[in-house]
C-alpha cells in the first residue's frame, strides 16, 4: 500500500494507522491529528516562502545592493564567502526590518561598517583564514545580473560592498532595499521560525523538517 489509511476500531475509540497496525502501535486520534495539521501548515508555509522570494525589476524603484567578494576563487575562499554571507544577512535583516525608504536602508547600513567588518572577520578568524574583511557604501557600475526572477539591468547603484582579503574572486550578491531577496542564509532563518511555530504549537519536530526543508 503506498499510502497511508487512517480509520476508528469503534470498540477501542481509538486511530490507527495501516502501516502501524501490523506492529501493534496504536496512534490516539488528537495525535494523529495533530501530525496531519502541522504537515499541511508546513507545505502551506513553504509554498509561501517560496514565493515570497519572487521579484521583477521595477524601473521606478532604487536600488540597494549588496555584494560580498571572495578572497580569490580557490575553493576554500568561495567557501568561507558563503560562511560570512550567512552571519551578515542573519546581522542585517533585524536592521533593516522597519527600513521603508531607500535613503533609510543606505544610512542604517552606513552606519553598520564596522560592526559588518568584525562580524565577516569573526567568521574568516573562526574558520582559520588569516586575511581581514573591508565593509564600504559606495557607488559601482554592475553589469545585468539575475537572482531568481529578479533580473538588474546593468548601471550604477549604491552597494554595500565586504570584500575578503584581496577581494578579487567571484562574489555573492542580493539586494538589500528593497528586501526582496536575502536569499540562502534568509530563507534558512524563515525556515528555522517556521520549524519553531510548528514545534510549540504542534510538537511534530521530524514530520515539520522533512517538509519544509
Amino acid at each position: 500500500m503506498n499510502f497511508i489509511e487512517s480509520y476508528r476500531v469503534p470498540e477501542q475509540g481509538t486511530f490507527f494507522l495501516s502501516e502501524r497496525i501490523k506492529e501493534g502501535f496504536p496512534v490516539h486520534k488528537t495525535s494523529v491529528m495533530k501530525r496531519c495539521i502541522s504537515v499541511l501548515l508546513c507545505m502551506f508555509l513553504a509554498a509561501a516562502l517560496c514565493g515570497c522570494s519572487s521579484a521583477t525589476y521595477d524601473p521606478n524603484v532604487t536600488y540597494f545592493r549588496i555584494h560580498i567578494r571572495a578572497n580569490s576563487n580557490a575553493e576554500t575562499d568561495q567557501s568561507v564567502k558563503y560562511d560570512v554571507r550567512d552571519e551578515v544577512v542573519a546581522y542585517l535583516t533585524p536592521k533593516l526590518r522597519d527600513a521603508a525608504e531607500f535613503e533609510t536602508a543606505v544610512s542604517v547600513v552606513s552606519g553598520e561598517l564596522r560592526s559588518i567588518e568584525r562580524v565577516a572577520e569573526s567568521v574568516l578568524t573562526r574558520e582559520g583564514f588569516r586575511y581581514g574583511a573591508r565593509a564600504a557604501v559606495r557607488e559601482e557600475d554592475f553589469p545585468t545580473r539575475k537572482y531568481g526572477d529578479l533580473v538588474l539591468p546593468a548601471g550604477r547603484y549604491r552597494a554595500l560592498v565586504v570584500e575578503l582579503g584581496d577581494g578579487t574572486g567571484d562574489n555573492w550578491w542580493c539586494v538589500a532595499y528593497p528586501p526582496l531577496c536575502f536569499g540562502g542564509a534568509g530563507k534558512t532563518v524563515v525556515r528555522s521560525k517556521i520549524a519553531e511555530i510548528v514545534r510549540n504549537w504542534f510538537n511534530p519536530e521530524e514530520d515539520c523538517q522533512q517538509k519544509v526543508s
